[in-house]
């Protein structure tokens, strides 16, 4: 099952017609960039149809998958993270099979076996040598289809040829001695079975007992949309899951790829000699997910006209204005140096996803409002009253760019700095207020896949969300929820064997906390954070933390400025919430927390690393490990995984927990600029292992501007 809050908004909604937008068009419309373009397998990813190439898909491509034949219906998700590594999501329906053989726990449902395949590029093809990868298929699920490859690929005008040696479920066919078994005996055979409950690594089975070669070839046709493949496969169908004899009269296969759009791909094949296919795929890239913006005009060199000759002649009022509304600048401290040029103003960037976007348009408002001799513009950034990050922006070669006398690099215009501290002639100044809370109201979207009871489960709410800050350090947050559809009620976890869970339930009462009330109190957490210095922040904060426990805790975070890494530690008491009242506790309770490094790793583009130790939910003791991808669009792909004291056999079904995400910003589901995001999660099984408390105001994403990640800006690169 999935987490409490795993997923939030329409996003799935956005997915389907924001991302993938498919409208029918005719052949010719094909985008450029689409033909030969690889095309995807039977079990999802870049292949020819029961058999992988060694071709990888453009970086940043995002494939959703559909195949069905009589015996299994595969739905897959495919990622291209990087242009050398593509990973592969599937949920196999065996549909010769029920879940269980219970009625009162899956009832007429069929079997779901999960799966994660990867594949890595060794080196690109070249004049005389092929592409060549080696992957792994089913490496962290129940192993039903695990095999692992290694393959080459080479072009020949309009021919893609293939050769590869498969293991496991790709070499059943044992047509070929394993050249590893040359190497040491333990290569010449495969152990049987599966370890554990599923979800781990069988690495000693990778690459080991029968082998066999298979081949085959992409041919694209001179109609574009269409190309045809032939292939022999290795695999003999003698050790299936379906339950049902395969019967296999040929080792070759043949299919057709049509590409009906950009987005839209459909495949009909021939294969095993006696068995029709088909399958189809919608795709989008990650990199060129674009949204057309109504934006104000930017001013440029035809607004110089009514410049101010001195600083006298400033309007500091319409200045602040018009740096809010033009700008996505909102000031609340505005100051001029005492050598009269430089102008300072501390703040935050709004409005805009892109902070160079407001850095920009804010720029260009204070050389047509502020006379020629301030030569150089300070934005402080500041978050709760603390100020975080500096950008410098030399107005005189701005005005130089602005009014096309001669171009100047970006990085000579801006430049990130730590904050001044000194101290100037203050212009404009709006000292914090008390006010009142701002509330706003959100779908709220919480759902899991692959459960024995049902294969899609999910509470769909509407939050209504209230953010205070009742001084410059300090803020209260909570959410108010309001069921409006769920099938949560289906969901009926035991545990197997055994009348008393072997770890504490922490996140197995899922159906409690969502069938008690149509009404709830998601959170409500009060934040009080300390800026030490420049780099180090501590918050202490209580109240209800999630949906599932309260408490109270601290956190501090190091952050050096622009330094791509930081470090944190955070100790909580948490308490069990009733599930059975709004606001009552019930008996467990725990001390939780962490030590918790952020790294953004610099040979790979955008990507962010976080390592977690320490003690969860269940007080079981481990690692959790968050990998992010950020591609061009700002669409963030991430994976997570939590490795306890607990064993495979106490944790259950899965072995360890493990989960995936989609965090997309709203700006790509609008035409109006904005900020926030919105995430997508898959979480095969929930469990009680492994599991991390749920807060607000974490102190990595409070300081955003000392290390911009999900927000984006030139200056961080």
């Amino acid at each position: 099952m999935s987490s409490m809050k795993t997923v939030k908004h329409i996003t799935p909604l956005f997915l389907l017609s924001a991302v993938f937008s498919v409208t029918k068009v005719q052949a010719q419309d094909i985008s450029e960039h689409m033909i030969g373009q690889p095309t995807q397998s039977d079990f999802g990813g870049v292949g020819l149809m029961q058999m992988p190439t060694a071709r990888m898909g453009r970086s940043g491509e995002f494939t959703l998958f559909y195949y069905d034949n009589e015996e299994y219906r595969r739905m897959a998700f495919n990622m291209q993270l990087f242009p050398w590594f593509e990973a592969t999501i599937r949920y196999n329906d065996i549909r010769t099979r029920l879940y269980s053989s219970s009625p009162e726990f899956s009832g007429d449902q069929t079997y779901k076996d999960r799966g994660v395949d990867v594949k890595f590029r060794l080196w690109e093809e070249s004049k005389w040598i092929p592409e060549l990868s080696v992957g792994l298929r089913d490496l962290a699920g129940t192993g039903k289809f695990a095999g692992e490859y290694i393959v080459a690929s080479k072009r020949y005008k309009n021919f893609d040829f293939t050769l590869g040696l498969g293991w496991g479920n790709l070499g059943t066919n044992d047509n070929i001695s394993n050249p590893f078994c040359e190497v040491t005996d333990r290569f010449c055979n495969r152990p049987e079975g599966t370890t554990a409950r599923g979800g781990t690594f069988e690495t000693d089975k990778w690459f080991r007992g029968d082998t066999s070669l298979f081949a085959g070839v992409e041919y694209q046709t001179p109609w574009d949309p269409l190309s045809i493949k032939v292939e022999y496969e290795g695999n003999d169908y003698s050790d299936e899951v379906s339950g049902t004899p395969i019967v296999q009269d040929s080792h070759f296969n043949y299919g057709v790829h049509y590409r009906v759009t950009d987005n839209l791909n459909v495949q009909l094949s021939y294969e095993r000699g006696n068995t029709w296919m088909f399958g189809f795929n919608l795709r989008a890239n990650f990199n060129d997910i674009k949204q057309y913006k109504k934006r104000e005009r930017k001013r440029d060199k035809s607004d110089f006209a009514d410049r101010p000759v001195d600083m006298k002649q400033v309007n500091t009022d319409k200045l602040v204005t018009d740096l809010r509304a033009e700008g996505g600048w909102l000031s609340h401290n505005i100051a001029l140096s005492d050598d009269g040029k430089t102008l300072s103003l501390t703040g935050y960037p709004i409005g805009y996803s892109n902070q160079m976007e407001a850095l920009d348009r804010s720029s260009r408002v204070l050389l047509t409002e502020l006379p020629d001799s301030i030569e150089q513009y300070q934005f402080i950034d500041s978050v709760l009253g603390m100020p975080m990050s500096q950008t410098n922006v030399d107005a005189v070669k701005l005005e130089d760019n602005v009014k096309q006398r001669y171009l100047t690099k970006h990085d000579e215009i801006y430049r990130l700095t730590e904050v001044n501290e000194s101290q100037d002639n203050t212009l404009y100044d709006q000292p914090f207020e008390l006010g009142w809370p701002r509330v706003s109201a959100r779908p709220y979207l919480v759902q899991s896949f692959g459960g024995p009871e049902n294969f899609y489960m999910y509470q769909l709410s509407a939050d209504i969300q209230m953010n205070w800050q009742l001084a410059n350090n300090f803020v209260v947050t909570g959410a108010l929820g309001v069921n409006l559809l769920t099938n949560y009620d289906e969901f009926n976890f035991l545990v197997p064997g055994s009348d008393e869970a072997p770890l504490p339930r922490v996140r197995t009462y899922i159906r409690e906390y969502v069938t008690y009330s149509d009404v709830w109190l998601d959170d409500l957490q009060a934040t009080y954070i300390k800026q030490w210095n420049q780099n180090l922040y501590t918050s202490v904060y209580g109240g209800y933390f999630e949906r599932m426990f309260g408490g109270v805790g601290f956190e501090t975070l190091y952050n050096p400025l622009n330094q791509g890494w930081a470090i944190g530690i955070d100790i909580n008491y948490a308490k069990q919430r009733d599930f059975d009242s709004y606001t009552g506790f019930r008996d467990y309770s725990v001390v939780t927390g962490h030590v918790t490094g952020y790294w953004k790793v610099p040979k790979l583009d955008d990507v962010l690393v976080k390592v977690a130790l320490g003690r969860f939910l269940a007080k079981d003791v481990g690692v959790q490990v968050n990998f992010e991808k950020k591609f061009d669009s700002g669409i963030i792909v991430g994976a997570y995984a939590a490795k306890t004291d607990v064993s495979a056999d106490e944790y259950g079904e899965g072995s360890f927990t493990k989960g995936f995400y989609l965090s997309i910003p709203f700006d790509l589901m609008q035409i109006y600029d904005s900020v926030g995001r919105a995430s997508f999660g898959w979480t095969p099984l929930t469990r009680d292992g492994g599991q991390m408390l749920m807060r607000s105001q974490r102190l990595f994403g409070v300081t955003e501007p000392r290390n911009r990640y999900y927000t984006e800006s030139d200056l961080y690169k």
